[in-house]
């Protein structure tokens, strides 16, 4: 049970003594991760604070990265995705081997010719087709990524047919991608990324470019990616 028994104290602002009192409590394995915090209601019953404090206190965390809300079902304990970078899998086998539900919101799913920069990246010509797959990465509802995945459009099964995996799609077609190369590197969030991913502006992105291939050398996907840096660290094993 969540205790802000002792959050009233000294001249600091309420908002900021009740995110502290939450923010230890997390950090002392108090309140669990994955665990939901009591609703608005009950937090200004156990407090005696506003309805707008407790919204300020609850907002502050989530900036932090420390909580995340889920429309419609509450507030959450974040936890940290560590993700192996020596293991060449997609966004929704590593969702699913942590049992969470993975999802996908379009953005873009359609066929184009490719750029002269994703033309080098996929060996192709510029007068190919490629299929542009740009989505919103869901873990258990929650927006963890943004994805821009363009693929030649040999290797695909019809784009509309594609679900949540990519790489399941490749291997309909017997193309699920058996090497790769990427690149992560810190970044910040634009203003439509923040929005799209539920964050603050200008907060801390880790931006990943993928090439994958066959074992015969043939170039599979070219991907972009941004995944937020408050919920993701990428763990490379040193031998």
């Amino acid at each position: 049970m969540i205790d802000l028994s002792s959050s009233k104290t000294g001249n600091t602002p309420l908002y900021l003594q009740i995110a502290k009192s939450i923010r230890r409590q997390i950090n002392e394995g108090q309140i669990a991760t994955g665990e939901a915090l009591p609703s608005e209601r009950e937090l200004c019953e156990l407090t005696g604070a506003s309805r707008v404090t407790i919204r300020k206190a609850v907002d502050q965390l989530i900036d932090e990265g420390l909580l995340w809300r889920k429309q419609g079902s509450g507030t959450f304990v974040s936890e940290r995705i560590e993700v192996e970078t020596t293991h060449l899998g997609g966004f929704t086998d590593d969702t699913r081997a942590r049992g969470e539900e993975p999802g996908s919101i379009w953005l873009i799913r359609n066929y184009a010719n490719p750029t002269r920069e994703e033309a080098e990246k996929l060996k192709i010509s510029t007068t190919s087709t490629v299929a542009r797959l740009g989505r919103v990465r869901l873990s258990g509802g929650e927006p963890l990524a943004i994805e821009h995945a363009v693929v030649a459009g040999s290797h695909l099964p019809p784009i509309e047919e594609i679900g949540d995996s990519l790489y399941a799609a490749l291997e309909s077609k017997g193309n699920r991608p058996q090497k790769g190369s990427q690149k992560v590197r810190a970044s910040l969030a634009s203003p439509t990324e923040a929005g799209l991913l539920s964050i603050q502006e200008n907060s801390e992105v880790l931006r990943i470019e993928r090439v994958t291939w066959l074992d015969d050398g043939t170039v599979i996907e070219f991907t972009r990616s941004a995944y937020r840096g408050d919920r993701y660290e990428f763990v490379t094993d040193i031998r």
